[in-house]
């Protein structure tokens, strides 16, 4: 498998302001500081190399995302102590329509929703994020699709709620939850992929999966291509593999 998850993109008003947010959450650390973008990822050599990417854009920012993270914790004190957290770093608790459920729903300082979730079995060992969730009207075709994108075996599917996870077993889940909402506009927060061979038979066989080819080629030394997912969800394949930026 030449290509793999590279990173969530964020569109952001502030981009070190943003990372530094997260990276004091997550207790993670900047690994890029440039004033096109700020990466911030988790200091474990031996977890998942996904970073999170800050990049100065004009946010239009219009209802919920439909890329949240869910971020994990040990014990319902934990939990606790995870939201009072993110609310002294500048987070707010947001309600969405999710009623009483064991979770808590937060926004970071520019609004995007993140959950912190109540301890759960199936994510003790994936770090500070659990999961990385896509809002979809077909959990399951969804979840097909980024598996022959990303190289992670589909874990669990359903028409609710699909799930994946890299076949090491380490890191965050990517997860595909049901809503009837259709995308609208471009996403704020996106997925972003990383080749590590030839670009155009990479984008031949993420075309043939579903992909649709939404740009040329990034006005750079490096080339980063823009496509969509089959439910017009904007990704890049990137070159080299430790440049997150995109258009």
């Amino acid at each position: 498998m030449s290509t793999r998850l590279a990173c969530v993109v964020f569109d952001a008003d502030r981009p070190r302001f943003i990372a530094d947010f997260w990276a004091e959450l997550l207790g993670w650390g900047v690994t890029i500081d440039r004033p096109e973008q700020v990466d911030v990822a988790a200091p474990d050599p031996d977890g998942a190399d996904l970073a999170l990417a800050f990049l100065p854009a004009v946010r239009a920012k219009h209802g919920k995302n439909r890329i949240h993270l869910d971020l994990a914790s040990r014990s319902i004190d934990h939990q606790r102590l995870q939201v009072d957290r993110a609310l002294s770093l500048g987070a707010r608790r947001v309600d969405i329509g999710q009623g009483a459920v064991p979770w808590v729903v937060l926004a970071d300082p520019e609004g995007n929703e993140f959950c912190v979730l109540e301890p759960r079995e199936e994510y003790v060992d994936t770090g500070a994020v659990a999961a990385i969730v896509m809002d979809t009207r077909d959990p399951l075709r969804l979840a097909e699709f980024w598996s022959t994108a990303a190289g992670w075996p589909v874990a669990h599917g359903g028409e609710q709620v699909a799930g994946l996870r890299s076949a090491t077993g380490l890191g965050s889940w990517l997860e595909f939850v049901r809503t009837p909402e259709a995308k609208s506009g471009r996403n704020l927060l996106r997925l972003n992929l990383a080749s590590f061979d030839d670009q155009a038979a990479e984008v031949a066989r993420l075309r043939a999966a579903g992909a649709t080819q939404i740009a040329g080629v990034h006005p750079s030394t490096a080339p980063r291509l823009t496509l969509a997912d089959p439910e017009t969800n904007e990704f890049c394949l990137l070159r080299p593999v430790r440049d997150c930026s995109t258009v």
